[in-house]
């Protein structure tokens, strides 16, 4: 009696997660959570901010569903898969949702790692056991969330154990997805951020017709995700979005939802009535930096040393064209670092020789002020030199940039790598190290030389700092006078926000005079929007 009491429990705990009555044959059974119109999710287009081109997509697909008749006339197909693939934090899974809301029809959801279970065949089992209900409720739509999880690339030598139960769960996979069976109606959508490692045979047109890139997002794309979530925050008329835009360039939808609500919490915790422009600074250096250590312990000594490395920094990034432009600049702990510079990165879509070698220039500025105005170097440039030494690599052996090793390219885009084997010879690898050192060495010493003529100034620098422990831009203004450069993020507000010109009405043409000579010699005309 106790062994068979004993067996009737775990046979229950075993279906109670499967959510079957029957047992331990409910292991098979699909775990997708089916959503519909009066469903909880109540997500639409519109709460979807920038990603302008993955939303016409994904919006298309929707359109598909809503009215095939239209495309279907025209001998049209419904696409049968679209992949999502981007950064992690970037919208995929909120442009799943915003279809499940806007789509009235079925919605399948679950993730890759739902078709993975400890048991032989029942990946494959809840894979036919999915597509079977879809089927039934078709049209549909079936979502599958890191897919990576199933959809890895198969290996030549098989192995033993999981990595045989994964193959044969993306077997099924293949073949429900476009087998000899057909699936007319049901349409796949997937997100990962790993679509380099996903088997080929699962990337090919038929399985999923389209590949949805959700990019980070722009500077536009973030003003308009900042407005979304600042909707149900009380803010002053001190917040201006456009300038909280351009300081968290990199920034994912997810981080800037995580800097709104940093600085709610951050307003709240001060007894403030409103969110203001400074709480939302403090956010952004909380996410960035990490939080401040005013506890942390240092000697005078080195408190110097500190602010004459990031005086550097500034000094040196200040009088190059192509160095980002200085925000701030502190000598208060923050996580791991004793000091900060915070920078505006100018968002390029294609970056010059003279950018790169202006960011490894002003990268090494402190390290080079510590021993102009120390006379003796120390460990807290380490970050510096890892930045700069991994930059001087890409240039050399990825972009081409060596006049000594010029168009040559060693990175592998497909991410199968090279190997254990290096794809150039021994005299090749000592010809780049020697390139690296060469290019690092060139923009030390360009560093010292601008240290050297400006050297009244960055000890100004540095005493501010020591006495007021952090600097903004118009104190670095103040001393060396305004940048000879203007940011490239200006000049885009800037075209942005003049006012534009109403159109003149054409000019009613005069009809020619065939008496006189008429010279056809095109006149250039001048434009003001060069």
């Amino acid at each position: 009696v106790l062994l068979i009491a004993f067996w009737f429990f775990i046979m229950k705990r075993m279906s109670g997660k499967d959510g079957g009555s029957g047992g331990v044959f409910s292991v098979g059974k699909s775990k997708a959570k089916i959503f519909d119109k009066d469903g909880p999710i109540q997500v639409t287009f519109k709460d979807v901010a920038g990603l302008s081109e993955a939303k016409t997509e994904v919006e298309e697909i929707v359109e598909f569903l809503k009215n095939p008749k239209r495309y279907t006339d025209l001998g049209g197909k419904i696409p049968k898969g679209a992949l999502l693939v981007g950064p992690p934090g970037t919208g995929k899974t909120l442009l799943a949702k915003a279809v499940a809301g806007e789509a009235n029809v079925p919605f399948f959801s679950m993730s890759g790692s739902d078709f993975v279970e400890m048991f032989v065949g029942v990946g494959a089992s809840r894979v036919r056991d999915l597509f079977r209900q879809a089927k039934e409720k078709a049209p549909c739509i079936v979502f599958i969330d890191e897919i990576d999880a199933v959809g890895r690339a198969r290996g030549k030598k098989p192995n033993m154990g999981a990595n045989d139960e994964r193959e044969n769960t993306l077997n099924q996979l293949l073949t429900e997805m476009d087998g000899f069976g057909s699936n007319s109606g049901v349409i796949i959508l997937a997100a990962t951020n790993r679509a380099d490692i996903l088997d080929k045979a699962l990337l090919r047109a038929g399985r999923f017709d389209r590949q949805i890139y959700v990019d980070l997002p722009d500077l536009n794309d973030r003003v308009a995700i900042f407005n979304v979530h600042l909707r149900n925050i009380k803010t002053d008329e001190s917040l201006d979005v456009e300038t909280l835009a351009r300081q968290t360039p990199g920034f994912s939808g997810a981080d800037i939802a995580n800097v709104c609500n940093e600085a709610a919490l951050i307003a709240a915790r001060h007894n403030k009535s409103s969110v203001q422009r400074q709480d939302f600074n403090d956010a952004v250096d909380r996410i960035i930096g990490g939080l401040e250590k005013r506890s942390k312990i240092t000697t005078d000594e080195e408190k110097r040393s500190i602010a004459i490395h990031e005086a550097g920094h500034a000094t040196v990034s200040w009088h190059l064209r192509y160095a980002s432009p200085l925000i701030k600049v502190t000598i208060v702990p923050r996580g791991k670092a004793l000091g900060a510079a915070w920078y505006l990165p100018e968002e390029r879509q294609i970056t010059p020789t003279e950018a790169l070698l202006d960011e490894m220039c002003s990268t090494l500025g402190g390290r080079a002020a510590e021993e102009l105005f120390l006379g003796h170097i120390s460990t807290g440039a380490a970050n510096d030199l890892e930045r700069v030494t991994k930059l001087a690599y890409a240039m050399v052996a990825y972009y081409g940039m060596s006049s000594k090793l010029p168009n040559l390219c060693y990175y592998d885009s497909t991410g199968q790598q090279y190997g254990l084997s290096k794809p150039y010879s021994e005299e090749r690898a000592k010809d780049i190290d020697a390139e690296v050192s060469r290019l690092i060495n060139e923009q030390y010493e360009r560093a010292k030389q601008i240290l050297k003529q400006y050297a009244s100034g960055h000890g100004e620098l540095a005493d501010t700092l020591i006495s007021r422990e952090v600097i903004f831009t118009e104190d670095v203004e103040r001393i060396f006078g305004p940048r000879q450069w203007k940011s490239r993020t200006d000049e885009i507000f800037a075209s942005q926000n003049e006012p534009k010109a109403l159109p003149t009405p054409p000019a009613i043409p005069a009809l020619p005079d065939v008496s006189e000579e008429t010279d056809n010699t095109p006149k250039a005309e001048s434009t003001d929007n060069d």
